[in-house]
């Protein structure tokens, strides 16, 4: 309950109010009075500022637009007088170009005029000169006719030699050009031969680099005339089984010295076998063959050769290999043989052998016991089926179709 010393009591109505809230009301409009006041009073002089830029705003304007126009008369009378100062620059030396082009036409005409009776002297003389040179012509045509007469008759007697002469050299060219013509035909259609033995040489390389990658394919060394490539055999575990050298011919005809030329080619490339790859084949020969120890293909079939020679080459390796130190083998081979290692090996191979057959002996016993019980039930329902098959056709009769399964076999007649 509040305490009647912070009432006060109205004298005409009696009505009581409180002190703390009259005294707030009051300061509360004081304060709020004065808070109007000052912010009328910033609003008065944020506009008296406002005018007053806008005054120097308009003055720095109208003083901007002064200094335009004074700038722009300054560059007009500016302009002015550098006109009137070019005018007067381009007048004078006009003037001065007109005076000096009168002085050069006029000491042009002069020159001209001298000029001009300078050529009446040259052309008066130059007519005399022609008169002087037509005498001296016709003085000198008199004497070189006559001289021509003495030396027409000189050389028509030097013509008649030489024209024998040049008749005998021209025989003579003609002889030797025949005979270099021969020549050229010779070295072109030999050239000719030569260029197709080479295309067909580098096609030789290529086939047989691509048909064997493994193998060695390369040219045979400088100094070795004749054969052209040697193929070394490489099997499968990287060994060196042999050579083959090849030579390529490209001609019309066979000569029987090639083979003799291989067989020496393949003692000093120190090559297993020699195949010769020509185009022209004996004369009793029509496919490829061996001839002296040297086999004869066309380019065709060298493929197919080259194939079977490496085999060949591959199995002699083989043998080779397996035939050398053929008795430290044996001997190699029983020490293992009688060995432990082998009889443990052999123990251990039995007892695997055994442990194998169990198992498969046990499966079959297992394998027979559910055989034999499929069979008790197949045999049961089987039954089944003939009975109901029996008691059905009982009823149907022969109309029924029935399995061949549930039919006796048919009885023959014995004889």
């Amino acid at each position: 309950m509040e305490s009647s010393a912070n009432k006060i009591q109205c004298p005409n109505c009696g009505h009581q109010f409180d002190v703390e809230q009259a005294l707030s009301g009051k300061l509360e409009q004081h304060f709020k009075k004065q808070y109007e006041k000052k912010m009328q009073e910033q609003a008065e002089f944020l506009n008296k500022e406002k005018q007053r830029l806008q005054q120097e705003q308009d003055a720095l304007e109208l003083q901007r637009e002064k200094q335009d126009d004074i700038l722009k008369k300054k560059l007009s009378e500016m302009l002015s007088r550098e006109r009137l100062k070019i005018e007067k620059d381009t007048q004078d030396s006009f003037q001065e170009k007109l005076q000096m082009l009168e002085e050069e036409n006029k000491k042009q005409k002069e020159e001209n005029k001298t000029l001009k009776n300078k050529e009446i002297a040259l052309l008066r003389r130059e007519q005399d000169l022609k008169e002087k040179e037509e005498s001296m012509t016709l003085e000198m045509e008199r004497q070189m006719f006559e001289r021509q007469k003495e030396i027409e008759d000189k050389v028509r007697v030097k013509a008649l030699e030489d024209f024998e002469l040049e008749k005998r050299k021209l025989l003579k060219q003609i002889e030797d050009n025949k005979k270099l013509a021969e020549e050229m035909k010779r070295k072109a259609e030999q050239g000719s031969m030569q260029l197709q033995g080479e295309v067909q040489e580098l096609a030789l390389e290529e086939l047989l680099g691509k048909t064997y990658p493994f193998d060695i394919i390369e040219e045979v060394p400088k100094g070795i005339k004749g054969a052209d490539s040697i193929q070394t055999v490489i099997n499968s575990a990287q060994q060196q089984c042999g050579k083959i050298v090849y030579e390529s011919k490209r001609t019309k005809n066979f000569a029987n010295d090639w083979i003799d030329k291989l067989k020496q080619d393949q003692i000093t490339c120190k090559a297993d076998v020699a195949v010769l790859v020509t185009q022209a084949f004996p004369a009793d020969m029509d496919r490829f063959g061996q001839r002296d120890g040297i086999w004869i293909c066309g380019f065709h079939e060298v493929q197919s050769l080259s194939f079977v020679l490496r085999e060949m080459l591959i199995k002699t390796h083989s043998v080779r290999l397996s035939q050398e130190n053929k008795g430290d083998k044996m001997e190699l081979l029983y020490a293992y043989l009688t060995s432990n290692e082998f009889v443990q090996n052999i123990k251990r191979i039995v007892e695997n052998y055994d442990a194998m057959l169990g198992d498969l002996n046990k499966e079959k016993k297992a394998m027979h016991k559910l055989w034999a019980q499929r069979e008790r039930q197949i045999w049961a329902v089987q039954e089944n089926i003939s009975s109901l098959f029996g008691s059905i056709t009982g009823i149907a009769g022969k109309e029924l179709e029935t399995a061949d399964v549930l039919q006796l076999p048919e009885r023959e007649d014995e004889e």
